[in-house]
């Protein structure tokens, strides 16, 4: 699914072109998304002028003059800006058309992306209200990581996925951040030092840095928001490299099955 660097991709990408634009009309195409996508919108929105848009998490925030839109692009979802006029696709679900004649689409083939109303205070939204520190913010420290990880007994992999311990980082960035720290994904989160605190911190901001760089990875069938692939998984070092030689010291790259997804490590690099 589209993580961090994805997501933030595709904000950079659409951003310019939607802020101080009017929404003309919202055309719900497929309402029934992971949550039912509220009709009010094309009332709402009617004539709205957009402000900003903004990430938090994996999670869009499209700031408007009457409040502010949440998008999450799902499993395999995208958002284009696209000439109004051009034919929908067959699982463009949701479209906002706007005043210069283009129009901003939810492509989301699995339908677990989400359009919903978040009003005047998005961060209060029950999905944003619990979510922890943005890993490239000065608010992700080594302290406060190493601070949350004592006593956790769950695997290292699994606790960097915790949304409430860290925003966002998803199960690709979360290996190869492991990997440049040494640290092995299935590690109780409680046996973490400080010092290995710090080397992870440092490398979860440096892959995620690079991954945004590189316009995000591609895996299945993630495009940027100009339609792009992103480029990023031309260097991953350890993620989908199963029996491949350690690009530091040539073992070879195991997988492990935990919780329906999989992690990628070196034992001789990673501890």
């Amino acid at each position: 699914m589209p993580e961090l660097p994805e997501v933030e991709t595709t904000r950079r990408g659409v951003q310019p072109l939607l802020c101080k634009r009017r929404i003309v009309a919202v055309h719900i195409r497929q309402g029934k998304l992971r949550w039912p996508v509220p009709p009010s919108l094309r009332s709402r929105l009617k004539q709205a002028r957009i402000l900003d848009v903004r990430r938090r998490a994996k999670y869009l925030l499209m700031d408007t003059d009457v409040g502010t839109v949440l998008i999450h692009l799902g499993m395999s979802g995208s958002l284009t800006v696209v000439p109004a006029d051009t034919p929908y696709r067959p699982h463009d679900r949701v479209a906002f058309d706007l005043d210069d004649g283009n129009s901003l689409r939810l492509h989301d083939p699995r339908r677990f992306g989400a359009v919903l109303w978040a009003g005047h205070r998005p961060y209060e939204h029950k999905l944003l209200n619990s979510i922890g520190p943005e890993p490239l913010s000065d608010d992700f420290s080594a302290d406060s990581l190493y601070l949350k990880s004592r006593k956790r007994r769950r695997g290292m992999r699994d606790f960097l996925l915790d949304g409430r311990i860290v925003a966002g980082i998803g199960n690709i960035y979360a290996n190869e951040a492991l990997f440049l720290a040494g640290v092995r994904p299935g590690r109780a989160a409680g046996r973490l030092t400080r010092a290995e605190a710090d080397k992870l911190t440092r490398a979860i901001k440096q892959v995620l840095a690079r991954a945004i760089k590189q316009g995000g990875t591609t895996l299945r069938d993630f495009r940027r928001a100009d339609g792009q692939p992103g480029y990023f998984q031309q260097r991953l070092n350890v993620y989908g490299r199963e029996g491949e030689a350690c690009p530091q010291c040539g073992t070879t790259i195991r997988r492990h099955s935990h919780g329906g997804r999989s992690y990628f490590y070196c034992q001789q690099c990673q501890r």
